[in-house]
Order: structure tokens, then sequence, then C-alpha cells
């Protein structure tokens, strides 16, 4: 409440600031479900962490948040849509804006096979689960899981497991930002799983289809010394020297 005080009082007068800009005080969480809320919205917006951790906000400045606001960088990303037929055949679909992750929803590990398009990728992964994570959430749960880091005009997307058992060195795979790619549970009676889309999730799961939809862009802006292009530099530096 105190930056939301403060931010009033600052941007009172910034005709630009009402009429083009959605600042978004929190953290990545919140930032993630504000741009889905507005998935249709042709605004710019521009996050301040104030919560545990901020890789898509920007640092708040009471002195400089105006030159910072006016000079912002704009980057436009697309999210995945995830599509899900559970074990009833219903549908559900979600966005991603980070990853989708298809994780074991029991104590038996999932059993999956992968397609990129109509092509196998791999016949059948016993693991806790996988993901499928775009360049701006490649530095999110994907490197946590030893993904790699994509860079955000690489145009791909990376494929990768989580604690695999079979194959057990399977590192994953890198696939264009065109693919669809298909996860089918080969065993949703004794093996289920769950497919979740950042923050929503579905129980149950026999089918996950994911894509990019070119079509949605979210506007996000970053003081021009703290883009999201360094922010993923950086984590890719630090991964290289540990």
């Amino acid at each position: 409440m105190k930056i939301k005080k403060l931010l009033t009082k600052k941007i009172k007068f910034q005709k630009f600031v009402k009429e083009n800009y959605v600042i978004v005080i929190g953290g990545d969480g919140f930032m993630l479900q504000t741009l889905k809320k507005n998935k249709n919205s042709k605004k710019k917006f521009y996050g301040i962490n104030s919560g545990n951790y901020g890789f898509l906000m920007n640092k708040f400045s009471s002195k400089n948040i105006i030159k910072n606001l006016s000079k912002a960088k704009m980057i436009s990303i697309s999210p995945l849509e995830m599509v899900v037929k559970n074990k009833n055949n219903q549908i559900r679909k979600s966005l991603a804006i980070n990853e989708v992750s298809v994780l074991r929803q029991s104590r038996q590990a999932a059993s999956l096979s992968i397609k990129q398009g109509s092509r196998q990728i791999i016949k059948q992964l016993v693991s806790d689960g996988v993901l499928v994570s775009t360049p701006a959430g490649s530095t999110a749960y994907n490197l946590s899981v030893h993904g790699p880091i994509l860079s955000l005009n690489s145009k791909k997307l990376s494929i990768s497991p989580i604690s695999p058992f079979r194959p057990r060195r399977w590192r994953g795979k890198i696939v264009n930002d065109k693919s669809k790619i298909t996860i089918n549970n080969l065993n949703p009676l004794k093996r289920p799983i769950s497919a979740v889309a950042d923050n929503s999730e579905v129980r149950n799961a026999k089918k996950i289809v994911i894509k990019t939809n070119h079509r949605i862009k979210f506007n996000l802006l970053y003081d021009q010394n703290r883009s999201l292009q360094k922010k993923i530099k950086i984590e890719q530096l630090r991964r290289e020297i540990n």
C-alpha cells in the first residue's frame, strides 16, 4: 500500500501513464494473473516488485519512477496454450506465460509419451513429470530442473524431464516455438498426472496438447538497465560460473 500511495502522488498528472500503462505491484505470480486477465488488452504492463521474487518485475524507485516509466523498454511475449483432456474426456484450456508442468499425481511415477507434431520425441518417459517452457519462463521452474536457458529471441521452447527414471540419461529437447507438443499419459488409471499452466491446474489428465499462441502478445515494460533480456543473460552467466 505504501508503494501505491507514493505512485498515486507521482503519476497524478502523467497522462501517458494513465492512458497506456497498467502498473502491477506485487510478485511474478500476480503479474502472471494480471496478464492472463487482460489477454486481449493492447496496454503496456510495468511491474513493480513487492513480492519475494520479481524476475518479471522492476525495482521500485520513488525518486526515478517517472523517468523509468517514460524511458522503459518494451518486450512482447506470446504465451503457451495448453489443451487438456481429462479421464472423463472433458476439455480444459489454459494459458501459460512461463511453462506447462506435467506432474505425477500420486506416489507412482508418471509414464508419458511425447510427440512433436507427428514425430515421436520419446516413446516412454518414466519420471516425476516433464516441463514445456517458454524463453521467458526458462529461468524459472525449468532452470530448477536443469533445463536450458533460452534467449527471448530464440523462437524456441524447452522440453525438460523432472527426475527421469527411464531413460535415466534423457536430458530433454529444444524445439521450434511453432511446434505442437502432445503428451499422453500411458497409464492414467495406475499413474495419474496433473497438468499445470503456470498456476492453473487440471487433474487426472489423459492427453495434453501444448503450442505457442502467437496471436496473443503481452507487452511488458522494463527499466532501461534491467531489461528481461539482460536478466536472462545474467542467469545464464551465473549458471556457467556455477
